[in-house]
């Protein structure tokens, strides 16, 4: 499991273990928080073509989707 600080999300990098279009490189470019600081939204972007994407934010802590860093 990667550990994963709601805190620290915003622009950390990410790997995805499934790469699709060429995507595989990710940037996390906005983090919306509600009043009781709870992550609402998170938008992560392709750094190739910079598609952005919402999702959801735990999935990050899944090693089998992603890796924390480029690699």
């Amino acid at each position: 499991m990667n550990k994963v600080n709601p805190k620290s999300l915003l622009n950390s990098k990410w790997t995805k273990i499934e790469v699709e279009d060429r995507e595989k490189h990710f940037v996390i470019i906005k983090v919306e928080q509600d009043e009781k600081q709870k992550v609402i939204d998170c938008i992560i972007q392709a750094v190739i073509n910079h598609k952005e994407y919402s999702i959801n934010w735990r999935d990050l802590k899944n090693v089998s989707l992603w890796r924390q860093g480029w690699q």
